[in-house]
């Protein structure tokens, strides 16, 4: 215990060393001297709280709210100083507040514990005392040897030890950590993979020495140590050795293998990175009017102070003779009585902050939320997937979006890939039917397909099948494993109709069953060996090395022995990457072909071969190895080998791989940029396949401008060029423009032209980045998002590269696409596909940004008509702190009152019909740049909060005031009463202002608007119609029914409010006739459509499928569109269409 809070503190940091040794089985040195270190235990921990630190932990935080805080500081000056109002007025609500957010996080956080407990009690198996033991996950320690059976996932970062197979290899998916689910192959070295039985495992003497845990999921440095006969044999391991927790073991019996990082150091647990959290414009605004309204609090309190000083300079205001002072009053301090008196003024005022404007805002978010899951138009069927929340923090700013960026591959386009074309030796083909025919033949001609090639061509079509590392499944996977020991038999026994292909990359998969279609198939591999048949003849090929690809690089490659004895490398990547480094064969037509392919939107890849002399093999060989086993700086070791080997090689040839668009990609861009929202692509594929894309989905026109800033080598040459394209844009500025930029360009202009660079951008209406890294896509969200002009960003991607600039933008989409589930995992919000992208910004933003932005302004609306009449009446008592209301409505006012009918207009409110959103993306620009949440809409309702408040008070003087006689027997009201009668007014002029306020009505909208006013009299008549004997005093003690029983104060109530919302009535009509805005123009169109098949998603499905055929309006061939399932999944619907639209405002 005390170990763990050194490392807390800093004191004694966990790991010190930059390796860590792991002896196997916990066999340790046994000189006497050696200290075993201490691991952490295998408990994964994704709970926030225990038992014993929820109440510390959780109201430390909750404080931390200003708000919060705030309250918590007038409550404590409640409770230390004679003040006006009673310390529960402000304890109450701050208790409600806290105890709710607690009650919610502690939830949360139970779901967390529980989870944690079913991962951590999971059964496993690990070899003790030489024998299979059966004990919890959570008590596997670094350096046992743990067994897992096939479909079983991995409990701990295993290296494998051995496996069921000779040759010590297992396939395994990672859907879980990156989503890939193809299979992947691990191996284990030969030393131990012979180790299949626990007796012979017991008997293992190894060391494993690997570097300190670390997050990255594909990086792994270590090597092994095997004691055999004194002797020590020393092995390198890498990522393919190294089981990943939360990894699944397929097409393997079972599988043994050494713990090497445990519980929150597995890489798994090292991912679970807490986001940067993300704060929305509104948010933002709502903290700026808070504090305004606290200056607000401090002026009034310190105007009020001062004047009660003034009041009482006069000696008969002093100390009238009715309040005598004490001797001790007499003698106080004066300063001491001011501050007593300026916090008594504030603990009054003190209820213009709004407590429970957070509790309210949180509840809106997170139940607003589920709309966008239950939204059936955002449902993709063919994958059975549905839009996702990650967070429910970021809903408005979806309606505030000005820059999107997107990445092109399995975001715009499906990431299907399909071969079309290939080039080889200078030639261009095309596939026919399985057949590559020469470009200018047709299948027919007499040369027109080559099923028998020689040379290159034929060298082509093998580089292609061997260099990669896809994987192959068999309908029965068992036979996998043969009883003879030939890694080979399955191809035996089964066509190859029965393999199936499984890839991390789509164009590795298509290229390989396009030559396998072609006449070259690859039919499998152990590890060891790739086997390929060339048109039915079997061939063997002994993998050597696999020179794995990585983002730098843009390449891959493979050494190989052929059946005849010789080395050659396969090496397939970018054409940049490749071209380069060649030094024969058809370089100059291949590159024409490539910029060809490009041209069509085809994906490009570039094939080429290097053959070893002996001496030559055996050099990089060394290389290699040494690279490979060094502790220390292995990347970049291994980085100088790679280029020493693929150099110097013979350019065979290149393919064209085809990626269809994703559906309604054109449509979906041309709404953004209706709505005023600019579209950026980002991508790494080279220039001429993204301006192809480009120009195919409609990101750029045909009818607009293309600028191209490419190839720039040097700060001036893109000075002068960024300088150039500003000039064009000036002098053709009718003429819409679109940019074109790559990587390689776009970091110089980012290194000392950043402004220069942002005014090209910004000119253009559409800008495409090409051969961009993972980092420079952020660095690129990063630019705009930090402008001057602080724009909103929104980054849609589908992959692993994709993540940076997703958690960069302030608001990240990820596109359940084939690249795995990273970018899902990391986004703020998911879909399945770009096309949904429109309705959930459109739509869902609209709704959300109206919603929250309403229920901010109204918020700070309703306290200003609560505390200013309490302001105003102290110039009637001489600021002697009397209060006007009584201490159970100062409590509920803002928790019972007036809470509900905001709450739920804002889940429910739309004003405009979502069909009539979708069809004018151009009503989007009326909400853009937080144009609701203004200083003038802000000022607005501020303003209006105070009119309504003078005609609250003075309206209810005027009746009382003047000792009028209101009770049937001659007597009087008193202070409580008149105190009672603005508050009466308050509540039901704030509840019909929302009314006012809201244009689409549902049943709960009804219940709780005309629900709130009735349970105000109802409860005013029990709290002053009956003694309560647990109350001290109660001054409201048949005050309520005494003011109802007065006709005048009926008629009042009446002539207040109606006084009240008249001007906001005759406003809202003169502005909608005279002045009218494009979304209450499209109010009046809406009611037109309110009966549409959008209409009728708003009840439960069953009954809107019954509705269908009554309702004349409903076009058979349209489908249903559930713009708010939510209602269906809540039975919020309606009883009877044909009276909904009487809902809508007109």
């Amino acid at each position: 215990m005390l170990r763990r809070i050194r490392q807390q503190l800093g004191f004694d940091p966990p790991h010190q060393s930059e390796t860590r040794t792991v002896y196997v089985a916990n066999r340790f040195p046994q000189n006497g001297h050696y200290i075993p270190p201490r691991f952490t235990d295998n408990r994964i921990i994704s709970s926030k709280y225990t038992i014993w630190n929820f109440v510390p932990k959780n109201l430390f935080e909750q404080f931390r709210r200003i708000a919060n805080f705030y309250f918590l500081i007038i409550f404590l000056v409640q409770l230390m100083i004679d003040t006006p109002t009673s310390p529960v007025t402000s304890g109450l609500p701050l208790f409600f507040v806290i105890t709710v957010t607690a009650i919610k996080q502690g939830y949360e956080d139970w779901l967390r514990h529980k989870a944690d407990n079913e991962v951590n009690g999971a059964p496993v198996f690990v070899v003790r005392s030489g024998s299979l033991v059966q004990t919890r996950s959570k008590n596997i320690r670094v350096g046992d040897i743990v067994r897992v059976a096939k479909d079983e996932t991995f409990p701990a970062d295993l290296v494998l030890l051995s496996s069921d197979r000779a040759d010590g290899t297992c396939h395994i998916t990672t859907a879980s950590l990156d989503g890939e689910t193809n299979l992947k192959t691990h191996f284990s070295v030969a030393e131990t993979a012979v180790c299949q039985s626990v007796s012979r495992l017991e008997a293992l003497q190894a060391v494993v020495e690997c570097q300190q845990p670390e997050a990255d999921l594909y990086r792994f440095v270590g090597r092994m140590t095997v004691t055999q006969h004194d002797e020590e044999i020393v092995r390198p391991l890498g990522p393919e050795n190294l089981l990943l927790r939360g990894a699944r073991l397929k097409n393997t019996k079972e599988i043994f293998g050494v713990a090497v990082y445990t519980g929150m150091e597995s890489k798994m647990a090292l991912n679970y990175k807490c986001k940067s959290q993300k704060r929305s414009a509104v948010e933002k605004s709502m903290n700026t009017f808070l504090i305004i309204y606290l200056g607000i609090l401090l002026f009034e309190a310190i105007l009020s102070t001062i004047l009660k000083y003034a009041w009482q300079a006069e000696d008969k205001w002093d100390e009238p003779f009715y309040n005598q002072k004490t001797e001790q009053e007499r003698n106080s301090s004066p300063i001491l009585k001011f501050i007593s008196d300026f916090l008594a003024f504030m603990v009054l005022y003190n209820f213009i902050i709004p407590i429970s404007l957070y509790v309210t805002v949180e509840m809106q978010k997170f139940l607003g939320s589920f709309f966008i899951g239950w939204d059936l138009d955002l449902y993709h069927e063919e994958s059975d997937q549905k839009a996702q929340v990650n967070t429910s923090d970021l809903n408005e700013e979806l309606g505030q979006v000005e820059y999107v960026f997107t990445d092109k591959t399995g975001t715009l386009t499906e990431n299907e890939m399909q071969f079309r074309e290939c080039s080889v030796n200078g030639t261009k083909y095309r596939e026919v039917n399985g057949k590559l025919v020469p470009e200018g033949m047709t299948e027919d001609s007499p040369d027109g397909s080559l099923p028998h090639m020689i040379g290159d061509e034929l060298l082509f079509l093998k580089a292609v099948s061997l260099c990669h590392t896809v994987q192959i499944s068999y309908d029965q996977p068992d036979c996998l494993v043969s009883g003879d020991g030939d890694p080979f038999s399955h191809a035996n026994g089964f066509s190859s109709n029965h393999m199936e292909y499984f890839a991390s990359s789509p164009d590795e998969k298509a290229l390989v069953e396009a030559t396998k279609r072609i006449g070259v198939a690859f039919t499998g591999s152990n590890g060891e060996t790739m086997e390929i048949k060339t048109f039915g003849k079997s061939e063997k090929y002994k993998l050597l090395h696999v020179l794995e690809f990585d983002a730098n690089r843009r390449r891959m490659s493979v050494i190989l022995q052929d059946p005849s004895g010789g080395k050659m490398l396969f090496t397939k990547g970018a054409e940049s990457a490749i071209l380069p480094f060649t030094t024969s064969g058809e370089i100059e037509k291949t590159r024409l072909h490539v910029d060809e392919f490009a041209l069509k939107g085809l994906r490009t890849l570039v094939v080429a071969c290097r053959h070893f002399s002996p001496e030559e093999y055996m050099d990089v060989d060394r290389r290699l190895n040494s690279a490979r086993t060094a502790l220390q700086q292995r990347e970049e070791k291994l980085q100088e080998a790679f280029s020493y080997i693929e150099r110097n090689l013979h350019l065979l040839g290149a393919t064209g791989v085809e990626d269809k668009l994703q559906d309604k990609v054109q449509e979906t861009i041309e709404a953004l940029r209706l709505a005023g929202i600019k579209v950026w692509v980002l991508t790494g594929d080279k220039h001429e396949t993204a301006v192809s894309v480009s120009l195919s989905c409609g990101h750029f026109h045909r009818t607009m401008n293309i600028l191209e800033l490419l190839q720039q080598r040097s700060d001036n040459e893109c000075a002068e060029q960024l300088r150039r394209l500003s000039r064009r844009i000036k002098e053709d500025h009718v003429i819409q423009h679109g940019l074109v930029v790559d990587g390689a360009s776009l970091s110089l202009a980012l290194r000392e032209h950043e402004k220069l660079f942002m005014e090209v951008c910004k000119n253009c209406s559409a800008v495409l980045c090409c051969r961009m890294a993972p980092l420079q896509k952020a660095k690129v969200v990063r630019l705009l998002k930090t402008s001057p002009e602080k724009p909103i960003t929104l980054a849609i991607g589908d992959g692993a590269n994709d993540v940076s600039m997703i958690q960069e933008a302030h608001v990240g989409i990820g596109i359940m696409g084939k690249e795995g589930r990273q970018a899902v995992r990391n986004s703020d919000y998911a879909i399945a596909r770009f096309k949904f992208l429109a309705k959930l910004l459109l739509v869902h933003g609209h709704f959300y940004y109206i919603r929250i932005t309403t229920l901010v302004q109204y918020f700070f609306y309703k306290n200003v008509c609560f505390i200013t009449p309490q302001f105003l009446y102290q110039f009637f008592c001489l600021f002697s702190q009397q209060t006007l209301y009584d201490s159970v409505y100062l409590t509920l006012y803002n928790i019972c009152f007036t809470s509900l009918p905001i709450l739920v207009y804002s889940l429910f409110e739309q004003l405009v019909h979502p069909h009539v959103l979708q069809n004018k993306p151009g009503l989007y620009r009326d909400i853009s740049k937080n144009s609701l949440l203004s200083f003038r809409t802000f000022l607005y309702w501020t303003l209006l909060g105070f009119c309504h408040a003078f005609v609250f008070f003075f309206g209810s003087y005027i009746l009382m005031g003047e000792d009028t006689t209101l009770m049937g027997n001659g007597q009087m009201f008193g202070n409580w009463t008149f105190g009672t009668l603005v508050f009466t007014v308050m509540v039901i002029t704030v509840t019909l202002k929302l009314a006012l306020e809201t244009h689409f009505w549902t049943w709960m909208n009804h219940f709780v608007t005309w629900g709130s006013i009735a349970f105000y009299f109802i409860f005013s008549l029990f709290y002053g119609g009956i003694i309560w004997p647990f109350l001290h005093t109660q001054d409201m003690y048949f005050v309520f029914v005494q003011l109802l029983s007065s006709g005048s104060a009926w008629f009042a109530i009446i002539i207040i409010v109606i006084t009240c919302l008249f001007p906001d009535v005759v406003k809202k009509v003169f502005y909608r006739h005279l002045q009218p805005t494009s979304t209450q123009k499209s109010q009046m169109y809406s009611n037109r459509v309110a009966i549409g098949d959008d209409f009728i998603a708003l009840q439960p499905l069953s009954r809107a499928k019954s509705q269908l055929g009554k309702i004349s309006l409903y076009q058979p061939p349209r489908r249903p569109s559930a713009v708010w399932s939510p209602c269906a999944a809540t039975n919020m619907g309606r009883a009877a269409v044909p009276a909904w639209p009487t809902s809508w405002s007109k």
